[in-house]
Parts: C-alpha cells; sequence; structure tokens
C-alpha cells in the first residue's frame, strides 16, 4: 500500500467515546480468534466533518479492495464497519442506551497501539484508560478477503485520551471513588468497664389490680398487716423511773389547851360529864 493509499484510507476522528477497551492487553471474543488490541468507538452523529471523511476513507477501501483483493469484482454488497447506534445491532439486538445518537464502530489491531494524554506524553497507568472516558482515535479502513467472505475492516491506531467521562458498564473512576478523601472511620460500640456495670435493681411485685365490689357478692375480713403498721425505725430504750426522794408533808399537830379542873354538880355531888345537863 502506497502512502498515498494509506492517507486516503486513514482517519483521525474528532472527539469521541471509548468503550469496551482493551489497549494494553490483547483481547479475544472467542478462543478461537487470535487475541487483538481493540477498543469500540462512539462518533456523535453531530460530529459530521469526521463522519464525511469516514466514508470518503471506506470508499478509497473499497477502490483497493477491487484493485487487489477481489480480483478486480465489486462486491453486490460490501459489509460496512460503521453501525447506527440508534438502529440494531448485527445479531438483531439493540444497542445500549450509551450508543444512541451515536455512530458505532470497532478498531483493532495485532500490535499494541500508543496511548498519549492530551499533550501527547504517554499514559503507562492502565487505570486512566477506561470505557466512557473521551479521546481522538486514529484509524484505518483496509479490505479483507477471509474465508470466501470479503468486506473493509477498520485497524486501530495511536489513541489520545482527552478528557474523563462517567464509566460504562457499571464502574466507577478513581477519582469518582477516592476524591472526597478518606471516609470516617467507624464508630465502635462503647464497651461499659467492669466498674460501670449497672447493679442489679430490686425487683417489685407488680400492682394488684382493684377490684370493685359486686352486688351479692359474698364478703370477705379484711386482712391485717403481718407488720404494724408506721412502726419507728428507731425506739429509745425504757429506763427505770426514779421516785422523787422528798420528803412527804408534816401533819402539823393540834394545839393542846390547857386542861379544866372537872366541874362538880352541885345537886349529885358528881362531876358534870362534857355535854351533859346539869342537875341530871
Amino acid at each position: 500500500m502506497s502512502n498515498q493509499q494509506a492517507n486516503s484510507t486513514s482517519v483521525t476522528t474528532g472527539q469521541i467515546r471509548g468503550s469496551y477497551l482493551h489497549l494494553f492487553k490483547p483481547y479475544a471474543i472467542k478462543p478461537t480468534d487470535d487475541p487483538k488490541y481493540s477498543m469500540t468507538i462512539l462518533l456523535p452523529k453531530s460530529d459530521i466533518a469526521t463522519k464525511q471523511r469516514i466514508d470518503a476513507a471506506i470508499n478509497a477501501a473499497i477502490q483497493l479492495g477491487v484493485a487487489s483483493k477481489w480480483n478486480g469484482t465489486r462486491p453486490p454488497q460490501v459489509p460496512n464497519p460503521i453501525w447506527d447506534g440508534d438502529g440494531l445491532r448485527q445479531n438483531g439486538e439493540h444497542f445500549g442506551p450509551e450508543c444512541k445518537g451515536h455512530w458505532v464502530f470497532t478498531a483493532s489491531s495485532k500490535q499494541q497501539p500508543a496511548v498519549v494524554d492530551a499533550t501527547v506524553q504517554p499514559i503507562l497507568s492502565q487505570s486512566e484508560i477506561y470505557s466512557g472516558m473521551y479521546a481522538r482515535v486514529n484509524v484505518n479502513f483496509y479490505p479483507y478477503f477471509n474465508s470466501g467472505k470479503k468486506g473493509i475492516g477498520c485497524g486501530l491506531g495511536p489513541v489520545q485520551k482527552l478528557m474523563d467521562g462517567e464509566p460504562l458498564g457499571g464502574g466507577i473512576s478513581a477519582e469518582a471513588a477516592f476524591g472526597g478523601g478518606f471516609p470516617p472511620a467507624p464508630q465502635q460500640p462503647y464497651a461499659p468497664q467492669p466498674w460501670e456495670q449497672q447493679q442489679p435493681q430490686p425487683q417489685y411485685a407488680p400492682q394488684q389490680p382493684q377490684y370493685t365490689q359486686q352486688p351479692g357478692a359474698p364478703t370477705y375480713p379484711q386482712q391485717q398487716p403481718m407488720y404494724p403498721q408506721n412502726t419507728p425505725s428507731y425506739q429509745q430504750p425504757a429506763y427505770p423511773q426514779q421516785q422523787p426522794t422528798y420528803a412527804p408533808p408534816v401533819q402539823p399537830m393540834p394545839p393542846t389547851y390547857p386542861q379544866q379542873p372537872a366541874q362538880i354538880d352541885p345537886i349529885t355531888g358528881l362531876p358534870i360529864t362534857p355535854g351533859g345537863i346539869m342537875g341530871l
């Protein structure tokens, strides 16, 4: 292939989105296939200029196939490597939601492509390359004739990562996973120390429900408490009561009078008895 033919079949895309990236290790879909470096390219339909250059490169590859691969005969229908993301896959299934509004095609190579950043410096960390990132890709369209099948294939050239994007396939980038810094350490449940163990609380008997005396129901004598009510917690010891030591009062003595001589009854000549009547 001359340089002029190579230039006519080679296209460097505008900004695309990468999916199913295998840029650091070759990959084979089937065990019988040769492992290759590959990626699926999602070209926005709004990038009309890139799509026109791709169509021109495919036509150049068809002309190359007629002249060199297909014995001067163009097949009635040449399989096109470009698929409509709003349509159906080759197996009849719908494309994923990330393909809506895009042209979809896969590029592969047996040689590992160069992978660089926005300043064209080599990217060595594989974690920076993931499905969902935005990039520019150089691809080359070529004719093939394999096992009786004729068509146009897409070769993978250098890949330039432009910026990060939302990862596809449920994964997340390292920035999204760890950009918030270290998470707070989990709080361990507090275990009380032996001296902080709570002492067992005394158990109290549940309060008995109060029942209302029904008319005609038998009455029972109320039980007296088994211990005295309002018993003071401390009783003063009893001491023997001391009797007063004072003497009883002195009774006054009756006054004494001089004894009168007995009166003699002049009639009888006998002493007159007190209280008697003289002469009787």
